[in-house]
């Protein structure tokens, strides 16, 4: 397979708590980006819709019952070293021992518990908008990085404090404007010549209000239907996602960069969404 269609690096994007209420408010950006790709309203959170949960899945593979992962958990310890859960750093680390991997989250439990400490990860937690600078700065100085994952907050933030859903202009607002970071993000993935040979992800952990308006947590449709989607080499704009959960982010991240799924994984590639293999090293 020629270079031109191979995967050299993977940036995971993520929002906290938009769910897939991108739908109802503007989002042009992300919209315009994943019509170059593959893109779902209907991927499924995991249970439960809390972002501990939900984020240790995507970064580790498995269902929370496996991780063990809560929000009380990931804000008081580090994630186990050996477990045989690892998260995709973790991979990428076993395979690559020098390359460059980075974790940029507004919610700090993310970085401080739930991807591994001690393996040459680059972390930094900062609000949404100082986030978005200090990853763009990062990029400038470091675009051979070969997986960079990254979490804003402020849509989860809005919901709590003024109500989640498309009712709830203060919420849908966060939203549109976490799509203006994602922009910036973006804009210098494309001004550094990064996107061509990149896979990108944009997903988000649950949405929010459906049994409590102000919270999530539970297994109803406005809590556990979340936007997922993605572009790179191979993926054909229109490219339709069946049967996804955020689980399998950690299954399609891996296996575009060349690297084996473990078996302890729950996480799966959906059928026909990858086309393509990972860049060679000495590529």
């Amino acid at each position: 397979m020629s270079n031109a269609n191979a995967v050299s690096r993977v940036f995971i994007l993520g929002m906290d708590g938009a769910g897939n209420f991108i739908q109802h408010t503007a989002t042009p950006v992300i919209d315009a980006f994943l019509a170059k790709g593959a893109v779902t309203y209907d991927a499924q959170a995991q249970s439960p819709t809390i972002s501990a949960e939900c984020w240790g899945s995507v970064l580790h593979g498995v269902v929370p019952e496996k991780h063990g992962l809560t929000n009380e958990v990931a804000a008081s310890e580090p994630y186990p070293a050996e477990s045989r859960y690892p998260s995709v750093f973790r991979l990428a680390r076993k395979a690559w021992p020098e390359a460059k991997l980075a974790s940029f989250t507004s919610w700090s439990p993310i970085n401080d518990g739930i991807v591994e400490d001690g393996i040459g990860i680059h972390k930094e937690s900062l609000p949404d908008a100082d986030l978005v600078q200090a990853i763009q700065n990062y990029l400038e100085q470091n675009p051979d990085v070969k997986l960079l994952f990254m979490q804003l907050d402020e849509p989860d933030a809005a919901g709590h404090k003024h109500g989640y859903g498309p009712d709830s202009q203060e919420y849908l607002n966060a939203i549109t404007q976490n799509d203006v970071l994602f922009g910036q993000v973006l804009g210098t993935l494309e001004q550094l010549g990064l996107l061509e040979d990149s896979l990108v992800i944009l997903l988000t952990d649950h949405g929010g209000g459906g049994d409590d308006k102000f919270s999530h947590g539970s297994d109803h449709p406005m809590d556990k239907n979340v936007f997922w989607g993605c572009v790179g080499p191979g993926i054909e704009p229109g490219t339709t996602i069946g049967e996804i959960s955020i689980v399998d982010t950690a299954a399609v991240a891996a296996a575009a960069l060349g690297l084996d799924i473990p078996d302890a994984w729950d996480a799966v590639v959906p059928a026909g969404l990858l086309q393509t293999r990972s860049m060679p090293e000495n590529a």
